[in-house]
């Protein structure tokens, strides 16, 4: 377990946070960690005999879609039960302040939007910046047929294909609008996520090992166009080198003090 970063780290980080006109956060599967999110691979990461990467394909829902289907209400149950920590709740208060403060995130847990609704409850807040979810959403639906997108949280019931998630608009079944292997990102939502990491001043880099891509280019096409980099992490990646701070640690107990 790495020790936790000197008080005048934690001072620099804050003080180039704090005098960016615009800032993109990108965050991967550590900023959830102290919520309790499982990654459902490696080990332990079985379903049923059944790997991830044999369940979250196109092919795997064109041959059985009931079962790609309880496969996601399994998971959704779970992720349900894990609360937004307080890495989740710093940022989301963050985006509530007067600069756009950009999350750009690779998890599909829907803990950022989740949090800042929590933040939002009762106050009527408003942001001007933006949370793009690269990889999709658990807690999101998208028709097979005319690819309408909605947001839903409730049960999944895969006792048949015909109780499975149907379209309401042209009832066509529904998928979950996750990003499966074999398939590419959202165009748009990438180009929206390069073209803010182009225009801002520091980039914040929360509990992603830099290795997935395109989502970890984010970051790199923010060094390119100028923006300082600050990454919190508890490992060293391939960022780290490139930072201009690099922060050990977990993000629950770093970034409220960045931020």
């Amino acid at each position: 377990m790495s020790a936790p970063p000197p008080h005048r780290h934690i001072r620099r980080a804050r003080e180039t946070l704090g005098e960016a006109e615009t800032v993109v956060v990108l965050t991967g599967a550590g900023v959830s960690a102290d919520s309790g999110v499982p990654t459902f691979r490696g080990q332990g990461g079985l379903w049923r005999e059944h790997r991830p990467e044999d369940l979250a394909t196109p092919a795997a829902f064109a041959r059985d879609p009931r079962l790609v289907w309880e496969w996601y209400g399994w998971r959704r149950e779970l992720v349900s039960a894990c609360a937004p920590n307080a890495a989740h709740l710093a940022l989301a208060r963050w985006q509530e302040g007067p600069r756009p403060i950009h999350i750009v995130t690779q998890n599909v847990d829907g803990l950022h939007r989740l949090a800042r609704d929590r933040i939002r409850d009762g106050a009527g807040g408003s942001t001007t910046g933006e949370i793009l979810e690269l990889h999709g959403s658990l807690f999101r639906t998208r028709c097979t047929c005319c690819a309408a997108v909605e947001n839903s949280r409730a049960p999944i019931d895969a006792t048949s294909e015909a109780s499975l998630p149907h379209c309401g608009a042209c009832g066509a079944l529904l998928r979950p609008d996750v990003v499966w292997f074999g398939e590419p990102l959202d165009a748009h939502v990438l180009d929206r996520a390069f073209r803010l990491a182009a225009r801002a001043e520091v980039c914040l880099v929360v509990g992603t090992s830099a290795i997935v891509q395109p989502a970890a280019a984010v970051a790199t096409e923010a060094a390119r166009a100028g923006a300082a980099l600050v990454e919190v992490n508890p490992e060293v990646t391939p960022l780290s080198r490139v930072a201009r701070l690099s922060l050990r640690g977990r993000a629950a107990e770093i970034v409220p003090l960045l931020v």
